[in-house]
């Protein structure tokens, strides 16, 4: 794993980006990247639970099916540690989980931020728990020991149509998950704290006294999420 300067395995930088993108929603994000030309919206990746909010930077892991060679599906997670997101890419399998209890139960006592999968996972009831995010396409008990492997660790991978770099970006609510590349992330922010504040902005004048449309027009809304040209 190559590791970032001034920092150890397992331990990224504290990143102050991670701190804006706290304050941030993926609606605020999403706007800013169509805004922006980017495909960052990670189709039918949802949370296990609708409160789940997770941040943080990719540590991608893709998968395979197993073939002669068996493999491991999970010893990575020791290397983990706070403002991590795990991505796993098990190529939006739902008939093999790779992710379950003693994962959620490490990643938990590790500080991670959460867990992307283009997968399934089970033992949702611990994740629910421990109140650690997962994110997927969904659940299912039968695991993926003896049917996939893992085939590579931080490479590129691809979540819900969207090509995930290690140590991009990663934003989850009840919505569902954006990806932001590292190279654009401060252009995304502030593009998304724009649109954010322009919407507060039209909360205000309604709560004012004012109607939709007049609200709108004042910050010029519809030009908002409209992509610019370069």
């Amino acid at each position: 794993m190559q590791v970032e300067e001034g920092t150890t395995a397992g331990q990224p930088a504290s990143d102050e980006r991670i701190a804006a993108l706290r304050q941030l929603s993926t609606t605020d994000v999403s706007d800013a990247l169509d805004r922006m030309g980017l495909n960052g919206q990670c189709l039918g990746i949802m949370p296990l639970d609708r409160n789940f909010r997770l941040v943080g930077r990719a540590f991608t892991i893709h998968y395979v099916s197993v073939g002669v060679e068996r493999g491991t599906v999970g010893d990575y997670i020791d290397e983990l540690g706070p403002e991590h997101v795990v991505v796993l890419d098990n190529s939006g399998r739902v008939d093999a989980t790779v992710w379950g209890d003693l994962l959620t139960y490490t990643a938990h006592r590790r500080g991670v931020a959460g867990t992307v999968i283009d997968g399934v996972c089970r033992d949702v009831d611990r994740s629910i728990e421990l109140n650690y995010p997962i994110y997927s396409r969904g659940n299912w008990m039968r695991t993926g020991k003896d049917r996939v492997r893992v085939d590579g660790v931080n490479v590129p991978v691809t979540i819900g149509g969207v090509r995930v770099e290690p140590n991009d970006y990663l934003l989850g609510d009840g919505d569902g998950v954006v990806v932001i590349p590292a190279s654009k992330v401060d252009e995304v922010i502030a593009s998304a704290q724009e649109i954010h504040n322009a919407e507060d902005a039209i909360r205000a004048e309604i709560a004012a006294g004012s109607d939709l449309r007049a609200a709108r027009n004042k910050v010029s809304y519809h030009d908002l999420q409209t992509r610019r040209k370069n």
